[in-house]
C-alpha cells in the first residue's frame, strides 16, 4: 500500500532572519545610548565652572556667599542644583533676603544677592536684637549699630531665632505683622532715618516721633499703607516751622494739631 507523503506548506516553515537584519533591530537603541553617553561626556568636559561672580553683597564677602551656596570652580554647570543651593544660603546667612543663581554658558555662574537691612532693634533681657522690615531676626546689635536703628518699645519678645521671624512672649502674630507693616512703610518711603523709636505698648494706639517736629499717631492694625500715604501728604503741606501732632489713627482722615 503506497504511503501518502504530505508536503509541509511554506507557511509552516520557520522564518529565517539574516545577521544584518538581526543587528539592525538593535541599531536604534545603540545609537541613542551612544549619543546620550557622548552628550554627558561633552557636558562634563566643557561646562565646568571656571568663573563665579557675586553681585549685590555688602554684609557678606564673595567667599562667604560662594561657600554658603556650596559651589566651586570645577563643578559641572548642568548638574548644579540651584534650589538646594538657595535653601542653604537662607539657612546659613540671615542677612540674605533674596538670592538668584544664574548659569551663563559655557562656564560662568552669576550670584545676585539682596541683603536685609538691620532697620530696628528689640530688647530681650539685657541684649538688643536687630530685625529687618519683615521682622526677621538678624542677630545681636552692636553699640555702633544702635545709633542708626529704630528702637521698638513696648513689645516683649519670646525666644528669638536668627534668620526667622521674631515672636512675642504671648505669640501675638497680629502685633508682629503690624510692626512689620510699619517698618516696611518707614523704609520704603525713606522716613526711617528720622524715627528714633516706636511705642507699641498698646498695639491699638501706636505712636512715634518724627524728628523733632511731629508726633505721629498711627492707631491700631489695618490700612497701614493708606495711613502712611496720608502722613506723607500732610507733611508735604506743612510749613518748615510747624510742630505738632499728626493723627492718622482712624485710617480715614488726617489731622494736624499744632503744639
Amino acid at each position: 500500500m503506497a504511503r501518502k507523503i504530505h508536503k509541509r506548506k511554506a507557511a509552516d516553515s520557520p522564518e529565517r532572519i539574516s545577521l544584518s537584519q538581526y543587528l539592525s533591530s538593535f541599531s536604534g537603541p545603540i545609537v541613542f545610548f551612544l549619543v546620550v553617553v557622548t552628550t554627558i561626556f561633552v557636558m562634563s568636559l566643557f561646562f565646568r565652572v571656571t568663573n563665579i561672580q557675586v553681585e549685590g553683597n555688602t554684609h557678606y564677602t564673595d567667599q562667604e556667599i560662594i561657600q554658603a551656596i556650596d559651589i566651586e570652580e570645577g563643578d559641572n554647570l548642568f548638574f548644579f542644583d540651584r534650589f538646594s543651593a538657595l535653601s542653604r544660603v537662607f539657612a546659613k546667612l540671615p542677612y540674605v533676603e533674596e538670592v538668584s543663581v544664574e548659569r551663563s554658558l559655557p562656564n560662568k555662574v552669576i550670584i545676585t544677592v539682596t541683603e536685609s537691612q538691620a532697620l530696628a532693634y528689640i530688647v530681650l533681657g539685657d541684649e538688643m536684637w536687630t530685625i529687618d522690615h519683615s521682622c526677621k531676626v538678624l542677630g545681636k546689635a552692636t553699640d555702633e549699630e544702635l545709633g542708626d536703628m529704630i528702637a521698638v518699645e513696648g513689645i516683649s519678645p519670646g525666644t528669638l531665632f536668627i534668620g526667622e521671624t521674631m515672636l512675642t512672649e504671648d505669640n501675638d502674630t497680629e502685633l508682629v505683622e503690624y510692626l512689620a507693616q510699619v517698618l516696611y512703610q518707614l523704609e520704603a518711603r525713606g522716613l526711617y532715618q528720622q524715627v528714633e523709636s516706636i511705642d507699641f505698648s498698646d498695639k491699638y494706639n501706636v505712636v512715634f516721633d518724627y524728628g523733632d517736629k511731629y508726633t505721629v499717631k498711627l492707631g491700631g492694625p489695618g490700612d497701614t499703607e493708606y495711613k502712611f500715604g496720608m502722613l506723607v501728604s500732610v507733611m508735604a503741606q506743612l510749613l518748615e516751622g510747624d510742630i505738632g501732632i499728626i493723627d492718622v489713627s482712624d485710617g480715614v482722615t488726617a489731622h494736624f494739631r499744632p503744639m
